[in-house]
């Protein structure tokens, strides 16, 4: 990998999705959504996505001129639809809009329809974290995993974040960012492209037994769910719930084409403590549970235990300081799209 500095990648971002039709802001926000998702260290979803997602701006799947617009809800709880916009735009402007909700309500709800991949979920914690609110929020995906007991993909791996504000701590917000496979298809395809085993079983293989091999999971489509059956269930209401909430597609409804997976549904919910809890309680609270965890003894010494989030913040400041690591293939594409 190289590094360049985190300026660089943005401003080449910047100029690339200026080439593929976005202006003004709507086009500095989305540069700014995959590049903090790459100088964050979730590769698979910052640079090295993007030229997928230049790719379906050019086959159509992404019209970068839609905005979301509200189409019923008048209360805590809306519905939208995205139009097909580019999902990371469209999913930041929905957690602004729950997080608006929360605000007047207490809680706040966006069901977002017809829109397409949000790229890293957890971006929408962090913004909601930032913001000094909970927050939960979820997409279903094209079919890609199998359910328990199945050996053909009807689920999808339908990523779940969660996050909880610590404004306190200068930002040390904790943000779980998770799908319901056990591996996400972009970390098989990094571990796969890197020749590299997986640490823990991640699905089978095409004769149906457990195994590390990536490149294996990836050929036979059996990615393995998280907990098992209890993964597979969970994929399954979360997505009945962002297709019944939002009016949207699915995931059987979604295209299989990962080049052309579109339409998905989402759900962002946010919680504001500001009228019922004081800030100092849930900082005693929070404290409380993650001292406890930092207690556990850690199978290697070398690596303590850690609460979702804290590893990215590490990433975060390691890559500002010596710059973000980007595969030289795509940074050259992203240069000769960007001049």
């Amino acid at each position: 990998m190289l590094r360049v500095p985190y300026d660089d990648l943005y401003a080449a971002l910047v100029r690339a999705t200026e080439r593929l039709g976005l202006s003004g802001e709507r086009a500095a926000l989305c540069a700014h959504l995959f590049a903090e998702t790459t100088r964050d260290g979730v590769y698979t979803h910052g640079l090295n996505r993007f030229p997928r997602f230049a790719e379906m701006v050019a086959n159509g799947s992404i019209d970068v001129n839609a905005e979301p617009t509200h189409i019923a809800g008048d209360a805590a709880l809306e519905r939208w639809d995205g139009h097909l916009g580019p999902g990371n735009l469209n999913a930041h402007a929905a957690m602004e809009r729950a997080i608006a909700l929360a605000r007047q309500f207490g809680i706040g709800g966006v069901a977002l329809a017809n829109t397409n991949h949000w790229m890293r979920g957890g971006s929408y914690g962090w913004q909601a974290a930032e913001a000094g609110v909970f927050a939960l929020c979820w997409t279903n995906t094209l079919p890609n995993l199998p359910a328990w007991g199945a050996t053909t993909p009807t689920l999808g791996n339908n990523p779940l974040v969660i996050a909880v504000p610590r404004p306190e701590t200068g930002g040390r917000h904790v943000v779980l960012d998770m799908a319901m496979s056990q591996f996400s298809y972009g970390a098989l395809a990094s571990y796969s492209a890197g020749g590299k085993e997986l640490p823990v079983p991640g699905g089978y293989d095409s004769a149906g037994n457990l195994t590390t091999d990536a490149a294996a999971i990836e050929a036979s489509k059996r990615a393995l769910a998280i907990g098992y059956w209890k993964g597979s269930g969970l994929s399954l209401v979360l997505d009945m719930l962002a297709a019944m909430l939002s009016g949207g597609l699915a995931t059987h409804e979604i295209p299989r084409d990962p080049a052309r997976e579109s339409g998905v549904s989402q759900v962002f919910l946010a919680i504001d403590p500001s009228s019922f809890a004081a800030r100092a309680d849930l900082a005693r609270i929070a404290d409380g549970i993650l001292e406890s965890l930092r207690l556990a003894i850690p199978v290697d010494p070398a690596h303590p235990v850690r609460y979702p989030g804290e590893h990215t913040l590490q990433l975060r400041e390691e890559n500002l300081r010596l710059g973000v690591p980007v595969d030289a293939a795509p940074w050259a594409w992203l240069q000769a799209l960007s001049f």
